[in-house]
Parts: C-alpha cells; structure tokens; sequence
C-alpha cells in the first residue's frame, strides 16, 4: 500500500507533537495593527506570553485558546454579544464591552498581555 508524503508526514510529525504528562509549553503572540484613528496614524502593539500552569495542570495552549473560547461562549450565554451569522474573532472588537470582558476573563485565570499604541 502506498502512503502519500502527507500521510506520513502526518505519521511521524504528530506523534512528536504531543506533550508528554506534565510536561511544560509556552504560548508566545504578537499582533501589530497599523491604520488611522482620528486623523493620525497609528500602530497597535498586543504582546502575549503565557506558560503552563502546573498548579492546575492546564497547558498554555488550552489556557490562551479554550479559556477564551468558553468566554466568547459566556458573553453569547448573557447577552452581552448578539451579532448573528459567522463572526471572524477581530469583530469582536466592535464591541469594547465584549474585549473588556474578555480581558477581565482571561485576567482572572491568569492570561495577560500588554498592549500599547503609538502614533506614526
């Protein structure tokens, strides 16, 4: 039977992949947005850095990701985000109450980042 080189990749990549139990990962995000707000323009900074958690035994990658996903769940649940049809992550940002939510959520469980602006 012949595999094909994506299969295989697959084979030997994913495997190698997993976290041992226990062991520690490292999520590392850096976003910059550059447009004009009022006239002037500007450059956005969001830096992120979030590591594993051995009290709790939770991966940064479940932290970073599923903590926001289950908030963005919350903010459905209560009402406070109602936009209908498919909605890309960035709209949010349409909404200050929702990001304001969000980074309270994520502060409580320990996820921060530090965001900064300068005009160019």
């Amino acid at each position: 039977m012949k595999i094909s080189p994506l299969e295989m990749t697959a084979q030997v990549l994913f495997p190698n992949w997993k976290l041992k139990p226990g062991e520690a990962d490292i999520t590392i995000v850096k976003s910059i947005v550059e447009g004009t707000r009022d006239g002037r323009e500007m450059r956005y900074t969001i830096d992120m850095y979030d590591k594993y958690c051995p009290e709790t035994d939770v991966t940064s990658m479940a932290r970073t990701t599923g903590y926001t996903a289950t908030l963005a769940i919350r903010m459905i649940a209560d009402g406070l985000y109602t936009h209908k049809g498919i909605s890309a992550p960035e709209y949010m940002g349409k909404y200050p109450e929702c990001i304001d939510y969000m980074q309270e959520g994520l502060k409580k469980r320990g996820v921060n980042w530090e965001m900064s602006e300068e005009v160019l």
